[in-house]
């Protein structure tokens, strides 16, 4: 058995970018366009899960087909481009980049076009070994599959990657790699979720390397 040091993957939206103001106003976009109700950040937190047209079928009472879901998803990309010059990161999220010792990547559900020049913007691009959004035209899928080609991508196993997000669908990812998880209770879940699921929970970014830090003792076969 060789100690390695763990490669971390970061999540993108709800962890490194705070967006999560625009993403329930742009999904209450998605509601209002069916006559549904609106939700509150609270109330999307505790709700909130991928797929992404399951959580729209339980506000809006009513079954989301693939047609719908397609419609809705451009309604709400639609609403969250013209917002996202209003999104800022994470309060400390230069810090926590700078934190860890090892390599890093990022991972996102989001469009991958779209996704590297914004993390340009943020002045970012050259702190990842590889970046990665989605590579398709409607996304609200779950992040497994998406995480395995990545890793693939990096010749990274997965045995030896901790990820940081902010999802329960982000540590279903990481379990399904044979990966570890910290949870980080500023994005899109509600910390009582995130602290029922098991694995480590922080508050920050910052906090949340030092938990994946405790992972660098981790071993894969050499």
């Amino acid at each position: 058995m060789t100690p390695v040091r763990p490669h971390l993957v970061w999540d993108w939206n709800g962890t490194l970018l705070d967006d999560l103001s625009l993403v329930v106003a742009c999904t209450n976009a998605v509601f209002a366009s069916e006559g549904g109700p609106s939700v509150s950040p609270d109330e999307h937190r505790v709700r909130f899960r991928r797929p992404i047209a399951d959580y729209y079928a339980d506000v809006l009472g009513k079954a989301v087909d693939d047609e719908a879901f397609g419609r809705f998803d451009k309604i709400f990309h639609d609403a969250y481009r013209v917002g996202l010059t209003t999104c800022e990161l994470a309060n400390d999220a230069v810090d926590a980049l700078t934190a860890w010792p090892g390599s890093q990547s990022l991972l996102s559900m989001w469009f991958h076009d779209e996704l590297v020049p914004a993390v340009e913007t943020y002045g970012l691009s050259g702190r990842f070994a590889r970046i990665d959004g989605l590579r398709a035209q409607v996304g609200g899928d779950r992040k497994a599959e998406s995480l395995a080609r990545h890793l693939d991508a990096l010749g990274v196993d997965g045995r030896s990657v901790v990820l940081i997000g902010d999802s329960l669908d982000d540590a279903d990812a990481a379990l399904s790699v044979g990966a570890r998880a910290v949870l980080y209770t500023g994005g899109f879940t509600d910390r009582s979720r995130l602290l029922a699921s098991g694995h480590p929970v922080a508050d920050t970014l910052t906090e949340a390397v030092t938990l994946a830090t405790t992972f660098a003792d981790v071993s894969v076969r050499s």
